[in-house]
């Protein structure tokens, strides 16, 4: 009977100096402000899940732990009298308070639970594990469903940079050759000048050294009858008197000299200022019959898959298959459109641009926002102000869309932009008729470019070359 009192004392001592996370004996244990004790490693590891006590779920903080030092040293000598022996962890499946299996499902905490906790989630849904999984798999297949999206909308993104990365690099060797080319070109024309330049040198040096030659032969001959008549005179004065006066006439005679001294010519010198005055100018001027100014050339960024470009960006036609070209922010698609490359915000511009015979077509000048990348109605009210011609008709694109009135097809459509005014007309170039003009308003600093519709036709529209003048003042 001593016996069992003694065991029963022992096991209610055991149950007092057991951590309620662990079920062991404390070790190094903590008390908190609620005083619940526990080790200090289950308390540690259960704050990281959950920062309130594991009993009465009180919150708390770490630094507000205190060792429990009285605890540790009622513990340490219930470890040496009884030569306790650490029970076997709980499994894997088993709660970890209560060591019993985990049958439950806490929907609002999101986590297993044994019987005995079900009392510490009196306001939860508590389901079976049966009813728990589908509830945790619709939410984990709806992440699966979000990631796979998100794999392929990062797949095709990076596809598309790698297209860009190739486009670049065609873009950069069909720039490297067309500078190239250019620069040949114009390197061609300043050779061929330089021989003709050097050539016309040389012609007036030799001619203008020849021309002083000779007269260096002709002051040599007149200098050498000068010494012959010097010496014929020096050799009759030395002869006497009567001999002297009796050859005297014709001495004079035969020393007469009629030739004038000699004279240095005008313009007998190389015209410097001909050849080197203002020489980079003259070079300059010259050059402005080999090279062609265009008011407008096209931003190939912004130019349709539909669209093939020349070569210098003045000239526009169908493609008979869409380019492999990057789906980038700035290009047209599906609309069959091309900007110009430089915007404006003030001053006034103009600029031809030739439409041949082509049935269909649109020209004017639009904002920089114009909708790119889906179907619009080209018209004011959209920031655009065109003129067009399509089945026949030519027409301003106002919202009512209004009919021009022309005399002939025109082959060539002059704009004239007067940002200033906030002005933009349209002409026949060829005929000097007024065909239409509309005004608009712009936020300060917007800009408005040039944009051409060609239509899907095999003949390009071009751009007019300008014409270059130069002044001087």
């Amino acid at each position: 009977m001593d016996v069992d009192m003694e065991n029963e004392t022992s096991e209610a001592l055991r149950r007092d100096l057991t951590c309620p996370v662990c079920q062991n004996i404390f070790r190094d244990p903590v008390l908190l402000q609620c005083s619940h004790s526990f080790c200090r490693d289950c308390l540690r590891q259960s704050y990281r899940v959950n920062k309130t006590c594991p009993v009465c779920r009180e919150p708390f903080t770490e630094t507000q732990t205190i060792a429990n030092r009285d605890l540790k040293n009622a513990c340490d000598t219930f470890v040496t009298q009884t030569n306790w022996t650490s029970p076997p962890k709980a499994g894997e499946f088993c709660c970890s308070v209560h060591l019993k299996p985990l049958e439950l499902y806490c929907e609002s905490d999101q986590r297993l639970v044994c019987v005995d906790c079900a009392t510490q989630h009196g306001t939860h849904r508590l389901l079976s594990v049966k009813e728990g999984v589908p509830l945790c798999k619709s939410e984990l297949n709806a992440k699966v469903e979000f990631f796979e999206k998100k794999i392929t909308l990062y797949s095709n993104m990076q596809q598309k940079l790698a297209q860009i990365v190739d486009h670049i690099k065609n873009q950069a060797g069909e720039a490297e050759h067309r500078i190239k080319e250019e620069f040949e070109r114009l390197h061609n024309f300043l050779q061929a000048e330089e021989k003709v330049r050097l050539k016309t040198l040389t012609i007036e040096k030799e001619e203008k050294i020849s021309a002083a030659q000779q007269n260096i032969s002709k002051t040599e001959e007149h200098l050498k009858s000068l010494k012959e008549h010097l010496d014929t005179l020096k050799k009759e004065l030395d002869n006497e008197d009567l001999p002297l006066l009796m050859n005297f006439q014709n001495i004079k005679n035969r020393t007469y000299c009629t030739k004038s001294a000699p004279q240095i010519e005008q313009n007998c010198l190389l015209l410097m200022s001909k050849h080197v005055g203002s020489l980079g100018f003259n070079i300059w001027k010259s050059m402005k019959d080999c090279v062609q100014y265009y008011p407008v050339v096209l931003d190939p960024n912004t130019a349709s898959p539909w669209l093939a470009l020349g070569p210098d960006l003045t000239s526009m036609k169908e493609s008979l298959e869409p380019l492999s070209v990057p789906d980038n922010p700035d290009r047209f698609d599906p609309c069959v459109f091309v900007l110009g490359a430089e915007g404006y915000a003030s001053g006034k511009h103009k600029w031809e641009i030739r439409v041949g015979d082509n049935p269909r077509w649109i020209v004017g000048v639009c904002k920089k926002s114009v909708l790119r990348k889906k179907m619009f109605r080209v018209s004011t009210t959209g920031g655009m102000w065109a003129v067009r011609l399509s089945k026949g008709v030519y027409a301003a694109l106002t919202p009512e869309r209004t009919q021009l009135s022309v005399n002939s097809c025109p082959e060539k459509i002059r704009v004239k932009l007067n940002m200033d005014k906030g002005e933009v007309s349209f002409y026949d170039g060829l005929a000097e008729k007024h065909l239409v003009s509309f005004t608009f308003k712009l936020e300060k600093g917007e800009k408005v470019y040039p944009i051409f519709g060609p239509g899907l036709q095999n003949v390009p529209m071009i751009i007019v070359p300008g014409k270059v003048a130069i002044h001087t003042s």
